[in-house]
């Protein structure tokens, strides 16, 4: 007799309806429940398939040490992924995040190192390569890693295709390491390239977590612009009272992102008759609490 483990519950999330917030209009907006995921996120997904993809490579091996730059979703997952398969895990990531994030970090085994909030993202890329060179671990570089989005490529894409009939007419991701929708768009525009992949990154100004806009320097290797037929800027305020609402009158606890993401696809709804718009819902709001958002 065999057994699943947690590694296989990774993916296979769910697609829900919106029942209030779009009502006004005649379009669906259909939401992917990521934080369903055994880690919470959606980067459960490329997480766990960074590593096994390294182990098959032989790029990692037993008793290695993996090191990563995070500013927690990717973090949270790969602490777990390496709690999975036995790796030791070092974690480099901004103070200022929330302390839900930090502890699910070590709660899996991860040793974290802070950088300064001024250091940021791009200071904790630049310190994981530094440790990498004086061989401190590996770095598995999930900004320039392609198995990041091969990841969604893989089982995101095909879930959302599967689970909106093949109905679906516009989809919305926020864009971090832009994994995500770099995996999803081109699936989905190879199941019909009339599909409309919208991006989301922050306004000037604005600090929502798990969305950014890179310098020039720093955007994700595999980043392809051509993927993405529009860009929406996302505000603080925006995002929030989306997030809020999103619980209050849905019922879906979820991030500051996810709610930019739903303030965005009900904008979409409003814009076009019968869309079928898909959009991202990151991860769970708990991870927040202790910021005092809700």
């Amino acid at each position: 007799m065999s057994f699943t483990t947690i590694e296989h519950a990774v993916g296979g999330t769910r697609l829900v309806k919106l029942q209030r917030l779009a009502a006004h209009t005649n379009s669906t907006v259909l939401l992917k429940l990521e934080g369903d995921n055994p880690a919470g996120s959606v980067k459960d997904r490329p997480a766990l398939n960074m590593i096994v993809q390294a182990e098959k490579r032989g790029t990692i091996k037993a008793g290695d040490r993996i090191i990563e730059a995070t500013s927690g979703n990717t973090g949270i997952a790969l602490a777990m992924a390496a709690a999975i398969k036995g790796y030791k895990m070092t974690l480099i990531m901004p103070d200022n995040a929330t302390d839900e994030r930090k502890s699910s970090m070590r709660a899996y085994g991860a040793e974290l190192i802070l950088v300064t909030r001024e250091q940021g993202m791009e200071g904790a890329r630049d310190l994981a390569l530094q440790m990498q060179a004086q061989g401190k671990g590996i770095v598995l570089d999930q900004f320039n890693n392609p198995d990041n989005p091969a990841a969604h490529y893989a089982s995101t894409g095909p879930e959302i295709w599967q689970q909106s009939q093949h109905k679906i007419t516009h989809f919305v991701s926020s864009m971090g390491t832009t994994g995500t929708i770099m995996g999803v768009s081109r699936f989905l525009k190879e199941q019909n390239s009339a599909i409309q992949v919208i991006g989301l990154q922050p306004a000037e100004g604005a600090s929502i977590p798990g969305i950014r806009r890179w310098p020039e320097a720093y955007l994700p290797g595999f980043f392809d612009k051509s993927r993405v037929d529009s860009i929406i800027d996302i505000s603080q305020g925006d995002a929030l009272n989306a997030m809020r609402k999103l619980a209050r009158e849905e019922g879906i606890f979820a991030g500051v992102s996810s709610g930019g993401a739903v303030h965005a696809a009900i904008k979409l709804a409003e814009q076009y008759d019968n869309a079928v718009i898909v959009a991202i819902i990151c991860d769970r709001g708990d991870r927040y609490l202790s910021s005092g958002i809700f």
